[in-house]
């Protein structure tokens, strides 16, 4: 099948044809989620909190980002490869910025995601892109800026707000992203936003009438059972699984029944 690149995602919004995206942090969860499908694998800031049992986002930095990205971008051949720029990778000086970003492209991502919006992040976005780097934009609840926003919020509950978003979106178009993330926000917001932009939006519970879906594979998985954002699905149950695997090893080993004779030389 056909590599997803930039332009295949943009004519997914024009033809009207919805679009999926998953995080993955290794190398087969993301060898199975490119083979079934999956038209975006994010390496997420999240991998923070699921993988590295770090209290939020803004704990990883951009070394750890980098074995991440190198470990899925080894496991994907179809789907598109997107990492996460981490907190503090971008938002000092635009040279480190396109150096972070280009350092992630040079271990196998097909591109970025910026979080936020202020004139220095347009201009980071523009420059990153002339460099080469595609850009997915990031708005609505943006977990980098938890201590400012105060919180786990909720954006865009009312239309004054939703038409700020709307605003940020339109110049994020301009300064060169090809789609944007809108998180934690109304599905009306996420509908008004997606009817008004002409780049694909991604719903990460911004509701059902964006171009595409975002959820933490953890999640999706049933593997993270610390909390469970409410616009997440749980399509499995590898807690369970893990736990009853591990246990029946653990009772096999002391009870003699590992290894059999079938599995020794």
């Amino acid at each position: 099948m056909a590599k997803v690149t930039v332009n295949s995602i943009k004519n997914l919004k024009q033809s009207g044809e919805k679009f999926s995206v998953l995080t993955a942090y290794d190398y087969s969860t993301a060898k199975y989620i490119d083979e079934a499908g999956t038209d975006i694998v994010l390496i997420g800031d999240s991998l923070a909190m699921v993988a590295l049992g770090y209290e939020n986002t803004n704990s990883i930095g951009v070394d750890e980002m980098a074995i991440f990205t190198k470990a899925v971008a080894k496991g994907v051949k179809r789907a598109m490869v997107i990492t996460d720029m981490p907190f503090l990778s971008y938002h000092t000086d635009i040279p480190t910025a396109i150096k972070n970003c280009g350092n992630m492209i040079k271990l196998g991502a097909n591109g970025v995601k910026i979080e936020g919006f202020s004139d220095y992040i347009l201009e980071v976005i523009k420059r990153l892109v002339e460099t080469g780097i595609p850009v997915i934009g990031h708005l609505g609840f943006t977990p980098q800026f938890l201590n400012t926003i105060g919180g786990y919020k909720i954006q865009g509950k009312t239309q004054e707000a939703a038409e700020e978003i709307l605003a940020q979106a339109k110049k994020l178009e301009q300064a060169g992203v090809f789609a944007v993330v809108l998180e934690m926000v109304p599905e009306s917001c996420g509908k008004y936003i997606t009817e008004n932009i002409s780049i694909p939006t991604i719903s990460c519970g911004a509701g059902r009438f964006c171009d595409a879906q975002v959820l933490v594979s953890d999640d999706l998985f049933g593997k993270f059972s610390d909390f469970t954002p409410k616009f997440a699905r749980k399509y499995g149950d590898m807690k369970s699984l893990i736990l009853d695997c591990a246990k029946q090893y653990n009772e096999d080993v002391k009870s003699g029944k590992f290894p059999s004779e079938k599995e020794v030389f």
